[in-house]
């Protein structure tokens, strides 16, 4: 998810966003430490987003 759309969002649909994308890292992360994922840079891109999310929400939060 890019930071034009993220802006895009409302702040209820980003903690939404942002708490089903925590959950999505836990699940990857889970399935790669039991056998390695096809495609462990998956990894690092739902992180990335998930900073991206909080980021946003900090922002938010601070005006």
């Amino acid at each position: 998810m890019k930071q034009s759309e993220i802006k895009q969002l409302s702040t209820a649909e980003l903690q939404e966003k942002l708490s089903e994308t925590k959950k999505s890292y836990s699940d990857l992360k889970m399935a790669h430490a039991i056998s390695p994922l096809e495609n462990p840079i998956q990894l690092r891109t739902v992180r990335r987003t998930v900073a991206r999310l909080a980021t946003e929400l900090t922002k938010r939060d601070g005006q």
